[in-house]
Parts: structure tokens; C-alpha cells; sequence
């Protein structure tokens, strides 16, 4: 129960840092609904359904990478995340705490962006589309806290992070746009697999990250 009150201790953390601060959730509230304009001037009327779910996952991808740039800059601005490594409880509960923050974020981030999607592109979103989102996002916010924690003591942060980031990225993409236009299934196994084995690598690996 200590493991996980630290987690909640974290999350709450971020979650009211950001209610203060507004500059993580707004960011990538304007960025999404900006780039889903944009696309929508560029797409072809009556384009595929397989181009248009391809451009919102797109546009999900770099809005949680958006996010991601932030998920560290309160302790690195503070200078305490030293300190916050050094703190008496295990160093996986930073990363899960995180983690939670940043899918609330990209969950609210989604609240906007699917309905704009739908208005823009009605290419009818239906529970397998929701259900790739669901999914996409764990494997996002897992591998991305990551990450971000790996690039936050860099100088090059702003280019290391989605440098690793995007690539890793690329079966969440595939997963998502097949589970929205192909249905589930194989798609569906690709997500779960993919964020079973991020989630146990991540929250194994994240003490030697920091301690690094």
C-alpha cells in the first residue's frame, strides 16, 4: 500500500502542478485541434477512411510527444529531481506516477480531439476505434515516461526525446489505425502484447535510467 499511495502522491503532484501552471494540457489541447484543422484543408474531400484515421493517429502521436517534452521540466526547472530520487520509496513509483499524469493529460487532450476528428472528417468513430485509442495510450504513456526521464538530464532533451521516442512509436501507429479500420483482432493482440512488455521493461528498467 506505500508503493502505491507514492504513486498516487506523484500523480496528484503533476495533476495540480498543471492546474496552476496550465502549460502541459492547454499546449496540447491548441496543437491537436491545429494540426486536425490543417490536415482537414490538406486531405482531399472524400478522402479514404484509411487516410483519414492514419493523419488523427498521427496527430495523437506528436501530441502526446508534445506532452512528453513536459513530463520532467517542473523538477528539472526546480532542480529537484535529484531529490526526488534520493526520496525513501521505490524509484518505479516516479515513473508510474508520471505515467498516470501524462494519460490523464492525453485523455483529456482526446476528449477534444476525437470529437473534432468526427466533425471534420466524419469518418465514424466507433468502439473499436475507442478501444485502439485505449490501448495506444498505456503504450504511449508507459515507453514515453521512459524516455522522457532518459532525455530530461540531457542538454539535447527537445531532440533526443522524440528521436527515441518515434520509433517506438511506429507498432503503436500501426495498431491503432488497424484496429480503427480493419476491426479488431490481430491489431487488438498487437496493442496488449505491445503494452504488456513496455510496461514490465519500463518499470523494471526506470531505476537505472534515473540512477544513471
Amino acid at each position: 500500500m506505500s508503493y502505491l499511495s507514492d504513486v498516487a502522491a506523484l500523480a496528484r503532484k503533476d495533476l495540480r502542478l498543471e492546474l496552476r501552471a496550465r502549460d502541459t494540457l492547454p499546449a496540447m489541447l491548441l496543437f491537436v485541434i491545429s494540426t486536425l484543422v490543417v490536415f482537414h484543408f490538406t486531405l482531399p474531400q472524400g478522402g479514404s477512411r484509411l487516410a483519414a484515421f492514419g493523419l488523427l493517429w498521427v496527430a495523437l502521436v506528436f501530441t502526446a510527444l508534445l506532452g512528453l517534452t513536459r513530463a520532467f521540466a517542473a523538477e528539472r526547472e526546480g532542480e529537484v529531481l535529484d531529490g526526488l530520487v534520493l526520496a525513501p520509496s521505490d524509484r518505479s513509483a516516479i515513473w508510474l506516477g508520471k505515467a498516470i499524469a501524462m494519460l490523464v493529460f492525453l485523455v483529456a487532450a482526446e476528449a477534444v480531439a476525437l470529437p473534432a476528428f468526427a466533425l471534420f472528417f466524419d469518418p465514424g468513430i466507433d468502439g473499436r476505434t475507442l478501444l485502439g485509442v485505449a490501448l495506444a495510450d498505456l503504450g504511449i504513456c508507459t515507453v514515453g515516461t521512459l524516455l522522457a526521464g532518459m532525455a530530461a538530464a540531457s542538454r539535447a532533451r527537445e531532440l533526443l526525446l522524440p528521436l527515441l521516442f518515434l520509433p517506438l512509436a511506429i507498432p503503436i501507429v500501426i495498431g491503432g489505425v488497424g484496429t480503427s479500420v480493419a476491426g479488431g483482432g490481430r491489431y487488438v493482440e498487437l496493442l496488449v502484447l505491445y503494452d504488456a512488455i513496455f510496461a514490465i521493461i519500463c518499470w523494471a528498467s526506470f531505476e537505472y535510467v534515473v540512477t544513471e
